[in-house]
């Protein structure tokens, strides 16, 4: 005989599965596609209509709904969607008018101006900072370091617009690549959005940081100016910055709040390859808190980010 009591199930009320919410029918399933003859509509089609799939299908409808409202849709990018090479993804997104402002970490644009300027960016950390060498190529302090001091000295520009005036000025071999020089083409806002002491530059001897402060601060006003038109619409995408972006896009919604313009219901999403605190409450969360609507997608970017923009680009066409 065991020791414990058994609840006894001889009373237990059962219902009809015929009468039973469900959240799930063999018509929400996915699709298997023809290998042979399948198009990217077949694909996105295929998609289950569950969980993250749908949401990422509501995204989609609501990046599209922006645009053609004529409501912002910023992208906050992290320096690894550089990294994994998705510059191209990003750029066609602005040139075709998808993106009315990308902001981006310190990090990002040093990736940015790297690739532009000399086709090659992301060291090996582990190999270089046992001597001491990591962080420490003359070529990249030189030029960013220098462009925020001659903007700081010398003009209104911000961050952003200091890094992508040198890159056209220079004639960049690779500025076909780069997300700074092609948002300044556009007249699309670039802004960038420094920490001090956290990037590689910082650690050169060309390193001003009134200028780096300012240059900054002038971008962090810009990230504000397009941020009070949340108004009623529009999408904030944050991918793969899990502390700098979510707390300036934060600061920046307070400021626009602060001064009278109504941000409120707009769409906000994550999209990162794993969760991060800041993220999910400064993004996702707390923005949109009574009015609006916010996502979570978690996966790589090099996966990500090529099937967001494709189902935008399918989307709005």
């Amino acid at each position: 005989m065991s020791r414990f009591r058994q609840l006894e199930l001889s009373r237990i009320r059962t219902v009809s599965i015929k009468s039973r919410k469900s959240k799930v029918t063999p018509g929400a399933f996915a699709k298997v596609v023809n290998a042979r003859s399948a198009d990217l509509k077949d694909f996105v089609e295929s998609l289950p209509r569950i969980l993250a799939a749908e949401e990422l299908r509501e995204v989609v409808d609501d990046i599209a709904g922006a645009r053609r409202r004529m409501k912002p849709v910023i992208l906050m990018l992290g320096a690894h969607v550089i990294k994994v090479g998705l510059s191209p993804i990003v750029i066609d997104l602005v040139k075709r008018g998808v993106v009315t402002h990308v902001a981006m970490n310190s990090a990002a644009a040093i990736h940015d101006v790297e690739t532009a300027m000399w086709g090659k960016t992301s060291e090996d950390v582990a190999v270089n900072i046992v001597d001491g060498k990591f962080g420490m190529s003359k070529e990249t302090g030189d030029f960013i370091n220098k462009a925020l001091v001659k903007g700081f000295s010398e003009s209104s520009d911000g961050y952003g617009e200091a890094l992508a005036k040198k890159l056209i000025a220079l004639r960049a071999k690779n500025r076909n690549v780069s997300i700074l020089v092609s948002c300044f083409d556009r007249k699309v806002p670039v802004t960038v959005h420094a920490a001090i002491g956290t990037d590689i530059v910082h650690q050169q001897a060309t390193m001003d940081g009134a200028a780096t402060g300012e240059m900054s601060f002038r971008d962090f006003k810009v990230m504000a100016h397009s941020v009070k038109d949340l108004r009623g619409g529009g999408v904030v995408l944050n991918i793969g910055s899990a502390v700098i972006l979510p707390e300036v896009f934060l600061k920046a919604l307070t400021v626009a709040r602060n001064l009278g313009y109504k941000a409120q219901g707009f769409t906000t999403a994550n999209f990162d390859m794993i969760r991060h605190y800041r993220p999910q409450v400064n993004v996702v969360e707390r923005p949109t808190r009574n009015q609006g609507r916010g996502y979570h997608f978690t996966g790589h970017h090099e996966i990500m980010v090529p099937l967001l923009a494709a189902m935008i680009k399918l989307k709005l066409s």
